[in-house]
């Protein structure tokens, strides 16, 4: 469109040129069509220069260069552990009792066959409950020789001390050292603190056990707070 515009306007001078003076013959000039069209081309390859030299110059943006690409993360070979539930440790039991000392007839005393003796222990409550009318020292192994098992009468504070007495008699069927091992337990029959024992020797010579009591009984006193292993 443009190059047609510029052959018009080169036209139109021509003609405006002719009009103005002078025959037809000496002024009008002889147009080479090609010569016209080669000019008009050659004009409009100018104005396209300048054209471009006018505009400013496209800055191309930079190539963008690919992000690395991320590892995937590493897999475990083996599966994990089983989540196993935590194990509760079960409560410890406020009742204990620890043995202090033997009152009466300490370890190997000897006796006679037959001979009926009593046999006393010093215990303490050690632990944090005290101890209900109703617990009971048992036999729980060895020879209880005879001994019935012990109930207590009443109860026993914490941290205080009581002598438990049993009734025994030694075994008229044979000699040498005899022991029976003895325990306190709830009314319940659930046995704590340590077990106890008594250890005798029948035939060893003379007897020195103590006279037996007909119904022994045990004695609280309270002891300043101890600790027993």
């Amino acid at each position: 469109m443009l190059r047609n515009k510029l052959i018009y306007i080169l036209m139109a001078g021509i003609f405006l040129l002719t009009a103005c003076g002078g025959s037809a013959a000496d002024l009008t000039p002889t147009v080479d069509p090609n010569v016209i069209q080669t000019q008009a081309v050659q004009t409009f390859s100018a104005i396209l220069t300048q054209t471009a030299a006018a505009q400013p110059t496209l800055q191309l943006f930079p190539t963008l260069t690919a992000s690395a690409t991320f590892a995937p993360f590493a897999t475990s070979a083996s599966p994990l552990p089983p989540i196993s539930q935590a194990t509760i440790a079960p409560t410890k039991s406020c009742y204990s009792m620890a043995f202090m000392n033997d009152v009466t007839i300490p370890d190997n005393t000897a006796v006679t066959p037959g001979q009926t003796f009593t046999k006393t222990w010093k215990v303490v409550n050690n632990g944090s409950c005290a101890w209900d009318a109703g617990f009971k020292f048992t036999f729980t192994g060895g020879d209880a020789m005879s001994g019935a098992t012990y109930t207590l009468p009443s109860a026993v504070a914490v941290n205080a001390t009581v002598d438990l007495s049993i009734t025994m008699t030694a075994p008229a069927n044979k000699t040498g050292k005899v022991q029976g091992n003895w325990r306190m337990s709830t009314a319940g029959g659930q046995f704590f603190g340590d077990e106890i024992y008594v250890i005798v020797t029948v035939g060893g010579g003379t007897a020195t056990a103590t006279k037996a009591t007909p119904n022994p009984t045990a004695t609280a006193t309270t002891a300043p707070p101890t600790s027993y292993p």
